[in-house]
């Protein structure tokens, strides 16, 4: 994998958080990978939950700071 493009949402309010994420997505080719750093709760659980169900693999990686991360591979890869 190479390196993924990162995305810092921490302080961005649902559903925001969400669009701009799946924008993101958008720029990649199908199995290219996304990185997001988020606030925890909520919002971690909206972004994964909403990825998922559009077909993306999310996966919950260790983060350094305040949040935390999820790895994304774009539907398609």
């Amino acid at each position: 994998m190479n390196d993924p493009l990162a995305l810092d949402l921490r302080g961005t309010a649902c559903p925001v958080n969400f669009i701009r994420a799946r924008l993101a997505l958008e720029t990649l080719p199908p199995g290219g990978w996304l990185q997001i750093d988020l606030d925890g709760g909520e919002p971690e659980q909206m972004v994964a939950e909403g990825l998922r169900s559009e077909g993306h693999g999310v996966q919950l990686v260790p983060a350094c700071g305040e949040g935390v991360r999820l790895l994304v591979q774009r539907d398609g890869g």
